[in-house]
């Protein structure tokens, strides 16, 4: 069955994302929840006294945390507060109660970053991302620590940006024909994007303390769309001996609208892989059947005004499940912090199209290495098989209803190459 076109508003019921809009009347940023087409600002919402009873022998107002511009209070209130609201929001949706003045239209609105982030871990942990990059940039076969416990590694929240936003082709050195060859400085000729999601972190867990993998769920408020943007020519020369940095720093894409984990829970399934080895207890997951998410995702591309579908995945099918990453991150007892976003490293599969080619690649690297055509053919001044400046990429998630349509949707994450300065 073909995977269903998002040209509906993904902002169901079922879904109420969370996000931080501005309007051109009022340009101050305040937290908000998509609805359709529209968006209830939720300051005028709790203004309006809907939210009252739940105030109610609290030491917070809601109209008060809703008009500041990130979600960063209102993510660290306990789950079972957050709960509550959203509950109250679908019951005044579904019976006529949000004023019409708490609501804009989406295509009026502003969006801007949701969270307020201190801290961006980006982890790789699907293994057939490893299996399909292996040999040049890595060790031929995936290291032995790999499989013990995640692995992950710090980037940068000053370059975490909304959707859309274009991302400048970075510079920086190089080999110029291979490894240990001469280096070289400028415009990378290898720009790819990464398919992967993010989820920020709710409450947080206190300097030299560790979370449970029980609670995991408590400690997540929601995930959106990411693509890490990487510069594989650079990254090569940058990955002996500390692993990348300017290479992976210059620009990450997520998409404006944060899904709860309220609104995930119902689509928890077992993971697509069996662990073997078995995790350390701490990073064992307790039940077998709810430990991952069943997330589809697609990337698209648009290049000279036309778009083509590049690839689906799904985020079952990582190695180390988000809950199992947020899980070893705090281990350490290095804490967590609210509105710390937790990259989930690429997401790719092993799924086949008509003509037995790979179907479920989460970047163009992997095509290289694999000899595996995705990109339309191209002329351009950079590495064939690589983005042009001019290309848009477009990355799409959604939760299946059941009959092949959507039921949630995480909107897009956007980002257009444009030339080096």
């Amino acid at each position: 069955m073909a995977a269903p076109t998002l040209d509906q508003a993904p902002y169901t019921l079922q879904n109420l994302p969370y996000g931080v809009i501005s309007t051109s009347t009022s340009p101050k940023p305040r937290c908000a929840v998509a609805i359709g087409h529209h968006a209830i600002d939720l300051a005028k919402y709790a203004k309006n006294g809907n939210l009252f009873d739940l105030e109610s022998g609290h030491n917070f107002i809601f109209q008060q945390l809703f008009a500041e511009p990130a979600l960063n209070t209102f993510a660290a209130l306990p789950w079972p507060t957050r709960r509550a609201v959203r509950e109250q929001i679908q019951s005044d949706l579904t019976n006529g109660k949000v004023p019409a003045s708490c609501l804009v239209e989406l295509k009026d609105v502003k969006s801007h970053l949701p969270m307020r982030m201190t801290g961006f871990s980006d982890f790789y942990t699907s293994l057939e991302h490893c299996q399909n990059c292996s040999g040049e940039m890595t060790s031929p076969a995936i290291a032995k620590n790999w499989w013990h416990a995640p692995s992950v590694y710090n980037s940068r929240v000053s370059s975490v940006l909304p959707t859309p936003h274009d991302i400048r082709r970075p510079k920086n050195v190089y080999f110029s024909a291979g490894v240990d060859s001469q280096p070289a400085y400028g415009p990378t000729r290898k720009l790819d994007f990464e398919l992967e999601m993010g989820f920020f972190v709710s409450q947080p867990v206190p300097y030299g303390e560790s979370m449970p993998i029980g609670d995991a769920r408590e400690h997540i408020f929601g995930f959106v769309m990411l693509n890490d943007w990487s510069a594989r020519d650079h990254q090569l020369f940058e990955m002996r001996p500390l692993g990348p940095f300017h290479s992976k720093g210059f620009g990450t894409s997520i998409s404006n609208w944060v899904v709860p984990m309220e609104a995930l829970e119902p689509y928890s399934c077992p993971p697509n892989t069996k662990q073997d080895p078995a995790p350390f207890e701490h990073l064992s997951w307790p039940g077998s059947k709810d430990g991952a998410l069943d997330i589809k995702l697609r990337i698209k591309l648009v290049r000279d005004g036309k778009e083509s579908i590049l690839g689906t995945s799904n985020l079952k099918y990582l190695y180390w499940t988000p809950y199992q990453q947020l899980t070893h991150h705090a281990a350490s007892g290095c804490g967590m912090q609210t509105g710390d976003l937790i990259g989930t490293g690429t997401i790719s599969g092993s799924g086949t199209d008509e003509k037995g080619e790979k179907a479920e690649l989460g970047c163009l690297y992997e095509a290289e290495r694999t000899k595996t055509t995705i990109l339309p053919q191209s002329s351009g001044a950079y590495e064939a098989g690589y983005l042009e400046d001019g290309d848009e990429i477009i990355m799409e998630g959604w939760c299946d209803n059941g009959n092949g349509g959507v039921a949630l949707g995480f909107g897009e994450c956007r980002g257009r190459i444009t030339p080096p300065k």
